[in-house]
């Protein structure tokens, strides 16, 4: 009977330690997918669109560029506690009158951030990324044109299947009341995002849909229909559609709604979020 027990506590232990073993490596491989990534990369979509609005007469006044600069660095190769990764962030938007006479730029929105972020497994071995981050948000301006916020964000990113990548994001914001009266109805409290690989390399789809905390009235829709021409490069040819607020700082409270068309420089693999 006693050799009996300890045969099958030496199969409990056994299956115990290989369970751990599994588990340790399917750590390593979700991990493994951010150090694959160069240390300094691109981290939001890179992009050089124009285009017009549907909501109003085309003039050179009414019609832009819109550009946006996005890298990462991650600042350890090795995790912190918990199996977190650290990462400086930053983003820049610029929209650019570039049919108007004198060619101004019309607002520049810069975007900074510190992030900590933890790769794992969900069920059915989907890939996933949480990510706790602190940002800021502004304009540059002073005075009343002056656009300014901070946020703390919690997201999660996962790829649910070969085609579809979707991501969940919410953030408590910190707004100067005085400066931004109402950003927070514009801003909201969240997004959810999706990416779906039409023709795995060569075309995609995006869908960024941001709620304000308005009731009806507030939030934003950003699609993209992305075109890769050659595999073995990393850009695209982008349409892009726009419609709601917040797409600048400085034009919150203003409804927008624009088509754009140019050129995307995306992350090679997912994004953090």
């Amino acid at each position: 009977m006693h050799f009996k027990y300890l045969f099958l506590c030496l199969i409990f232990f056994s299956f115990q330690s290989n369970s751990q073993i599994l588990e340790e490596k399917k750590n390593f491989r979700a991990a493994d997918s951010l150090l694959k990534e160069p240390s300094f990369s691109v981290h939001k979509d890179n992009y050089f669109l124009t285009g017009v609005p549907l909501d109003e007469p085309i003039d050179r006044n009414s019609a832009d560029v819109k550009y946006q600069i996005s890298f990462k660095l991650r600042l350890k190769s090795k995790p912190l506690w918990g199996g977190f990764f650290p990462y400086l962030m930053y983003t820049q938007k610029a929209f650019w009158d570039i049919y108007a006479s004198s060619k101004p730029f019309s607002e520049i929105n810069f975007n900074p951030g510190v992030a900590v972020v933890r790769p794992f497994y969900l069920k059915g071995g989907r890939l996933t990324y949480g990510t706790i981050s602190l940002e800021h948000e502004s304009n540059g301006r002073d005075s009343i044109y002056s656009r300014t916020w901070n946020m703390l964000a919690f997201s999660l990113k996962s790829q649910i299947s070969p085609r579809w990548i979707v991501g969940l994001r919410g953030w408590i914001p910190i707004v100067d009341k005085e400066d931004n009266p109402e950003l927070t109805k514009y801003v909201g409290y969240g997004e959810a995002s999706a990416t779906y690989q039409i023709q795995p390399g060569r075309w995609s789809a995006d869908i960024l849909f941001r709620k304000g905390s308005g009731l009806i009235n507030y939030g934003s829709l950003q699609t993209q229909l992305n075109w890769r021409p050659y595999k073995n490069e990393n850009y695209y040819l982008t349409l892009q559609w726009f419609i709601g607020y917040t797409e600048s700082l400085i034009d919150y409270q203003e409804h927008k709604n624009m088509i754009r068309i140019g050129f995307t420089i995306k992350p090679e693999n997912m994004g953090i979020f």
